[in-house]
């Protein structure tokens, strides 16, 4: 069974009860979903832009029925879903930012350099254009920027010059060939922490979902949608989307229209990090809307 991260610490920040309305933005397979529902919220809506994802938290969530409505969108479009569900103002709505476990798990999807899969990275495979139409029309000035600016990679210019050959030379079939690609772009160096390609395919997956965008339009939907002492809590997985969540908290409270809830993010415990070591690298922190 999947195990959602910091689950306990995000019940205990929104706080639930029983007449409000609360929503899961990125509500995944539905392990956070299920500990709000289990705390006792009488309806939660639950929000995911891929269609494998959704249909696995229907199963897990069956037993609460009515509770959930489950809504298959962009969590950018929080307003106009809310909307139309006639949902708002809510007292509690969470985002689990970033790619899933199941995810990276199933090769087909495209996201893991692990495994040889397509081109694509969508999260919803409805829309968009997948990862192998972006890097058929792409130039390498434009390539390196995303590498550098999403992936924080330092060698961003011999990568994407290394990818770029590879495509013209019609040897970047799968994902297996453009992690080779990446990897002899950044340079093998003896034993290294993490492997090479991390940073540009987390670069490459920002880039083909507009993830960055997305959060800044999520969370100024999110805060119109909560009422007074709705509270916001969002997990990050990397320094950027952190550092995106933290400046938008904290413009918020110095305007006086947020109560930090957590000065510093809360982080997975020991047990949990050795449990699940996904959660090593998350970032929970919660802001409550001030009347």
């Amino acid at each position: 069974m999947h195990e959602p991260v910091l689950a306990g610490e995000v019940v205990a920040m929104l706080a639930p009860h029983r007449t409000g309305t609360y929503v899961d933005a990125t509500v995944g397979l539905g392990g956070h979903a299920a500990a709000i529902l289990a705390a006792g919220v009488e309806r939660l809506v639950g929000i995911d832009r891929d269609e494998t994802a959704l249909a696995e938290a229907r199963q897990r969530l069956a037993e609460y029925g009515g509770r959930v409505t489950f809504v298959h969108d962009d969590f950018r479009h929080l307003a106009a879903i809310l909307d139309a569900h006639g949902a708002g103002p809510v007292a509690g709505i969470l985002a689990d930012l970033g790619v899933s476990s199941m995810q990276l798990d199933e090769a087909d999807r495209g996201f893991s350099f692990r495994q040889a899969g397509p081109l694509d990275m969508r999260m919803d495979r409805s829309r968009g254009l997948p990862l192998a139409a972006r890097l058929a029309e792409v130039d390498e000035t434009t390539l390196a920027d995303v590498i550098w600016r999403y992936g924080e990679e330092r060698r961003s210019r011999r990568v994407a010059r290394a990818i770029l050959a590879a495509r013209d030379r019609g040897a970047l079939t799968d994902t297996a060939a453009l992690a080779t690609e990446v990897r002899r772009g950044v340079g093998q160096r003896g034993w290294q922490r993490i492997d090479p390609a991390t940073r540009t395919f987390q670069a490459l997956r920002i880039w083909v979902n507009d993830e960055l965008g997305a959060i800044e339009t999520f969370i100024d939907a999110a805060w119109t949608a909560l009422g007074p002492g709705g509270r916001l809590a969002i997990i990050a997985f990397h320094s950027l989307e952190d550092r995106l969540v933290k400046q938008a908290f904290r413009a918020r409270a110095a305007s006086g229209a947020a109560a930090l809830l957590t000065r510093r993010p809360v982080v997975a415990g020991p047990e949990e990090q050795a449990r699940n070591p996904r959660s090593r690298s998350a970032r929970l922190r919660v802001a409550e809307k001030v009347a």
